[in-house]
């Protein structure tokens, strides 16, 4: 409050020498008069006062004193811009001030102000109500309990209770600062912007009403349903839905569980995408437990990136990826959501049939894999949404049965109904033109209804991450020059040299696919260039597969088993009872199994035309690597840490060393933003921005208009620096 009377004491102060130049108060006309003593009683005056024209009903004038009080009716006319109404007025012409009383309403221009109770300084034009007031005019209407208005500047000043209401939001704040003639409201402490289905909080900053423009500063916060964004500075453009914020960037989506961090990011509310591009991870809640300090806790996925996104598309643009499942006899079955499917379940085939059914996923080309992401419409006549996905946010539609219009026929039909019977189409006289009206008709009625498919207008979230791509799980991690999932088969793809850590093990291949079920681990693929290195705890022994397409099944978040297809080959050291090497195994095989006992090889198993050789320890001269072998423990992230800001780099040189030193100075405490301030971030946030902004051009006026409206008041003192 004593930052607020400061504020108003040091606006007044500069027309306070005005009023020091006393003149007498005009009585130019009046009906009846009558003097009593020094007290002249007048009916219908007419009192002039430099450039203002006083009237009323009656008044009492003390002539004296320079003083009068006027009853019913009262008008003050000043400068033929301002008029001013009540029933009471006092007016006093030493100071020039009005206190005017019950049903007050002061019109400038195309502003009212209307209260019970108004102080108005004819000389500095400033107008003052403590117990309650409105301000309307074409674009707004703001109340609230105390304000000042100043006529000259056309700025007012509220303070408790405001609230501004506009066609296309309501703004309650505690302090706020408007301009009636360019639209800018300022904010000085808590403030919210509630939109049509969106809400903007902030305790300092800026907002257009007519352009919904909008810069805030301090504790910002947008909210959007279930998403919300907010950043240390934050810009916002209302109409064309683009926001952006910089600075320990969080944006959150509570129905999925989804939270994207960031120091640089930008949201699109018409494509429901968030865009983040400096220092980007995102973390995923998961179903899966790790212990800390002999407590469970939930394990989340963590992911980042030099570039994350995450939209809500349509589910039909998808080409979504079936899991594999395992059958008996160690067959790789049907996709698993086509054998929920079926209606009688099939005996599968022994493994010494047919070769076994891999998932279609791996029987495409990679090239086609690697379009998985891309907006590619596939047939979902018969798809179902997955109740395994990681990000649930999908929405059942109704199916809807459309009619088709008959243009020849004046035929009511209830809307949504079938026609069953044919139409009458004879005509009195056949002829050509009968018979092609008669195969339309046919024609329409064999298309009559078309039922649409739920799954058209089904929304899912995903996220797409660009260059240099880290995950990190307790249970498992990966790196890879990009990666896209999508919540409606909760499969994560990693694409570009993907390496992916679980357990002792590492896999490589040119694409990499990761399912989940119920939030959990549940399979994984490698396809094309499939390489598997496994280490024991207590040696530097390497395990090794490889083949075409490498196939893994985990059993509570543990990697169990994997099947190798195609071209198999498998290095594997066999030990006795004491853990000792005795031999190595060398296999190729058209299949090759490998089962997992207590996150290590346990056995590898030839299991299609095998090939082998056995060869003592004692007579190995070198530890045998299949051809394409790499091993990059260096790469594997360690930690979420390791996730936000990257594998830690090699030490620096002395000079460099002591440049960061140097440099790592503890930041100031923001300060509340000043108008220079939010005048060059509206610059850096225009000028600066990758990504095209809608009406960019438009921006650059609302900074000019910023400058010429309020330089009448930047003369005399700036309401946002810090008092």
């Amino acid at each position: 409050m004593q930052r607020i009377q400061l504020l108003i004491l040091s606006l007044i102060l500069p027309f306070s020498l005005l009023a020091q130049q006393k003149t007498k108060i005009k009585l130019e006309d009046n009906k009846t008069g009558k003097l009593q003593g020094e007290i002249t009683y007048l009916k219908f005056p007419i009192f002039r006062h430099e450039n203002a024209t006083l009237t009323a009903d009656s008044a009492v004038f003390y002539e004296k004193r320079n003083v009068f009080e006027a009853f019913r009716n009262v008008h003050i006319n000043q400068g033929d811009t301002i008029n001013i109404y009540s029933e009471f007025l006092t007016y006093d012409g030493n100071t020039k001030v009005a206190h005017l009383t019950s049903n007050v309403r002061m019109v400038d221009k195309e502003n009212v102000l209307t209260t019970n109770t108004l102080d108005y300084n004819m000389g500095s034009k400033v107008g003052t109500y403590v117990n309650g007031g409105k301000i309307v005019n074409k674009d707004v209407t703001l109340t609230s309990k105390n304000g000042y208005y100043f006529s000259n500047s056309r700025d007012a000043y509220f303070r408790y209770n405001v609230v501004v209401v506009s066609p296309q939001s309501r703004i309650t704040s505690d302090t706020l600062r408007y301009n009636t003639l360019s639209n800018w409201a300022y904010f000085y402490g808590p403030t919210n912007i509630k939109g049509k289905d969106d809400n903007l909080y902030t305790e300092n900053g800026a907002y257009n009403t007519k352009t919904e423009y909008a810069y805030f500063g301090k504790k910002n916060l947008y909210t959007n349903a279930s998403k919300s964004l907010k950043g240390d500075s934050l810009y916002y453009d209302g109409k064309a839905g683009y926001g952006k914020a910089i600075k320990n960037i969080v944006f959150k989506d509570t129905s999925d569980k989804t939270v994207l961090y960031g120091q640089l990011g930008y949201y699109y509310k018409l494509g429901e995408k968030a865009v983040v591009t400096k220092n980007a991870y995102v973390g995923m809640g998961t179903k899966d437990s790790i212990k800390v300090k002999n407590n469970l806790q939930p394990d989340s996925l963590w992911m980042g990136a030099d570039t994350l996104e995450t939209q809500m598309v349509l589910r039909k643009t998808l080409r979504l990826i079936s899991s594999p499942t395992l059958q008996k006899d160690n067959e790789l079955g049907e996709a698993e959501e086509n054998a929920q499917s079926r209606k009688s379940a099939t005996r599968p085939k022994s493994i010494t049939g047919k070769a076994p059914n891999i998932s279609p996923a791996i029987k495409k080309p990679i090239k086609a894999q690697q379009k998985a992401a891309k907006e590619v419409v596939p047939d979902t006549s018969k798809n179902e949404i997955p109740k395994d996905s990681l990000l649930k946010d999908s929405i059942p539609i109704k199916t809807v049965a459309v009619v088709a219009a008959k243009d020849s026929l004046k035929t009511k039909t209830a809307p949504g109904l079938k026609i069953t019977k044919p139409i009458d189409t004879t005509l009195a006289k056949p002829s050509i033109k009968g018979a092609a009206v008669a195969k339309t008709i046919a024609n329409l009625k064999r298309k009559d209804t078309i039922s649409t498919n739920p799954l058209d207008t089904v929304k899912t979230r995903v996220i797409k991450a660009y260059h240099n791509v880290r995950v990190y799980k307790t249970n498992m991690q990966a790196v890879a020059d990009s990666l896209f999932y999508t919540a409606a088969d909760s499969t994560l793809r990693w694409y570009g040299k993907p390496i992916l850590w679980s357990q002792g093990s590492q896999q490589t291949g040119d694409t990499i696919f990761l399912r989940l079920k119920n939030n959990k681990l549940k399979t994984l693929q490698v396809i094309q260039n499939a390489f598997v290195v496994n280490v024991n705890s207590d040696s530097a022994k390497f395990n090794q597969v490889k083949g075409k397409v490498i196939t893994g099944f985990f059993t509570n978040g543990e990697l169990s088993n994997l099947f190798v297809d195609g071209n198999a080959e498998s290095v594997y050291y066999n030990r006795n009872k004491d853990s000792v090497y005795i031999e190595m195994n060398q296999t190729v095989s058209s299949r090759i199994k490998v089962l997992f006992k207590n996150k290590e090889v346990s056995r590898i198993l030839a299991i299609r035309d095998p090939e082998g050789v056995r060869t003592p320890i004692a007579e190995l001269k070198e530890d045998v690597k299949l051809t394409g072998f790499t091993w990059q423990p260096k790469l594997r992230i360690l930690s979420k840490k390791e996730v936000i800001n990257g594998k830690p780099t090699s030490k620096t040189s002395p000079k460099t060393s002591k440049l960061a030193t140097a440099t790592m100075v503890a930041p100031a405490k923001k300060p509340i933003i000043t108008k220079k301030d939010m005048t060059s971030t509206i610059k850096s946030v225009i000028g600066k921005n990758p990504i095209p902004i809608p009406a960019a051009k438009d921006l650059r006026q609302v900074d000019s208009l910023i400058k010429k409206t309020d330089t009448l008041l930047r003369k005399k003192i700036d309401p946002l620096k810090k008092q």
